[in-house]
């Protein structure tokens, strides 16, 4: 099985759009995401600064237009047997799945955006990296501090969030065999801090339609494979406040016996996980225009 992922937020750079107007009808299909989303998607990817493009309200539905638009070009890709997103870029997958529309999968993320940022406005939180060391150990540690695991990526990669205090306290005190790098985010997501979020989020989501996937569609919630579009999007919105079980979720990648990955735009971080935890599988990230042969052979491979 050939599977298709999309990234989630913290993917995006400046400009990293700017390549992909080049494609036959992208500016249109971003001027549509942009009306959907409530962002202006042009602008924001090809002409603002790193710091307004971080913003939550802006990244996220940055990521998802730009997965989308990214797809959308991919030759083949109705050889694409499964598709998993990492935080965001569930909503990107459900759209690939069939399981959204693209209107309503952009909708529902500038609402999510807007959401999670005026719930990581409401305390002083935000998140770290935590690289290596022994799990069990960095999770009575984050316990001490009253810190939360909100990302398990893999591969040594743990991502923690909660009141900056404690994030400075494990930093000036990181657990034996690890490294604690500071992220550029706005809050606390996937914890607690994100519950009024939640149900900003899950009020808009009761009002779209929801279809059964096309295609094999892998939950964050905990790595498995979801068959009714009605539990997905209410996973979707469950897992603002939860962690993010991209472990889990390449762990049923393997399990599934896939035979290639391919990561939609703004791609990289999922490759790099995938190079380590999914050895020997090939993958290509689709970072520009330029990718999308290596990407369509990839698909149309003989195994």
């Amino acid at each position: 099985m050939r599977i298709a992922v999309f990234p989630g937020q913290g993917s995006q750079s400046p400009g990293f759009l700017a390549p992909w107007l080049a494609v036959d009808g992208a500016r249109e299909r971003l001027a549509q995401y942009s009306e959907w989303s409530g962002i202006d998607l042009v602008a924001a990817g090809t002409e603002w600064d790193a710091d307004r493009i971080r913003d939550t309200q802006v990244a996220q539905p940055l990521i998802v237009a730009a997965s989308l638009l990214s797809w959308n070009a991919l030759p083949g890709r109705e050889r694409v047997g499964g598709v998993a997103g990492h935080s965001v870029g569930e909503f990107a997958a459900a759209a690939a799945a069939g399981i959204l529309s693209e209107q309503a999968a952009l909708s529902l993320v500038g609402i999510r955006g807007r959401a999670m940022a005026d719930a990581a406005a409401a305390a002083r939180t935000g998140m770290s990296a935590v690289i290596g060391g022994d799990e069990a150990s960095v999770l009575s540690r984050l316990a001490e501090l009253e810190l939360a695991p909100a990302n398990y990526n893999g591969g040594g990669q743990l991502v923690v969030a909660g009141a900056a205090e404690a994030l400075q306290a494990l930093a000036a005190e990181p657990v034996s065999g690890t490294r604690v790098i500071p992220l550029q985010v706005a809050g606390a997501f996937h914890t607690h801090y994100m519950a009024p979020a939640v149900e900003t989020l899950r009020a808009a989501a009761d009002e779209v339609a929801a279809s059964d996937p096309a295609v094999t569609v892998w939950t964050n919630s905990d790595g498995t494979a979801v068959t009714s579009g009605a539990v997905f999007v209410e996973l979707l919105v469950d897992q603002v406040a939860s962690p993010v079980r991209w472990d889990l979720c390449m762990s049923s990648f393997a399990d599934a016996g896939i035979d290639g990955l391919v990561e939609l735009s703004p791609a990289g971080t999922l490759t790099g996980l995938a190079k380590r935890a999914l050895r020997g599988v090939p993958a290509v990230a689709v970072k520009t225009p330029d990718d999308l042969d290596a990407a369509a052979a990839l698909l149309a491979a003989d195994v």
